[in-house]
């Protein structure tokens, strides 16, 4: 978990505050955005030395919860799915992605990030939205990831896994919205394959980056 400005915020609430439209509360890129939450959050417990990724598949090492209630809501859903078996990485990030976005917008909300809004469209579907309250996090959020990408500087461990993870959800244009993809994505990609973790929590990100990209084109070719 990363602190900025005195708040302690996960990976996965920090690709949200990127993905959500400050005035409106809509989501962008919402089926690119699922599985990089999910993917997020998994890292964390990785990070965390909670969870342990080999190859294709995970294990858990630990239950002791780690202090943050979105990480060890997901932890105790993951503990019966793991107890005393490995499991394919990628089959839990099937299960749990279309899942995690309401954990991570209630977190938001109880920080006083963002503001639930409800709508009636055609008077009567409820469709919420999540306006941004507090910008001072997503601004720091923002500048941090200019600073390496943009700028050059060298990544702390959870920027370049953060920026790991946007790469490879193809959610460039979501952290810089004022560049084309193609302007950041070498850099981004120099970053997520570079010597800035233990190589146990590199290699953890690369299988579920491949792990990602699958369930991404079987997304797109489920929705066409």
């Amino acid at each position: 978990m990363a602190t900025n400005a005195g708040l302690t915020i996960t990976l996965a609430e920090e690709i949200m505050l990127l993905s959500l439209d400050d005035e409106s509360g809509t989501q962008r890129q919402r089926q690119s955005v699922a599985p990089a939450l999910s993917g997020a959050i998994l890292i964390e417990l990785v990070l965390a030395e909670r969870v342990s990724v080999s190859g294709k598949h995970m294990e858990l090492r630990s239950t002791e919860p780690t202090g943050d209630p979105l990480l060890d809501g997901r932890l105790r859903l993951m503990e019966p799915w793991l107890r005393g078996r490995r499991r394919r990485m990628r089959d839990w990030l099937t299960k749990d992605y279309m899942k995690v976005a309401g954990p991570v917008l209630e977190r938001l909300g109880e920080r006083k990030l963002v503001a639930q809004q409800v709508h009636k469209v055609l008077g009567v579907f409820p469709q919420r939205r999540y306006p941004e309250v507090d910008g001072t996090v997503e601004r720091a959020l923002r500048e941090r990831l200019a600073a390496v990408v943009l700028g050059g500087v060298q990544p702390d461990e959870r920027t370049a896994g953060l920026i790991a993870l946007l790469h490879a959800a193809k959610l460039h244009r979501l952290a810089f919205p004022q560049h084309s993809p193609g302007a950041v994505k070498p850099r981004m990609a120099e970053i997520a394959d570079g010597q800035w973790a233990a190589e146990g929590v590199r290699a953890a990100i690369r299988d579920m980056q491949a792990a990602m990209v699958t369930m991404m084109a079987a997304t797109v070719v489920a929705v066409s």
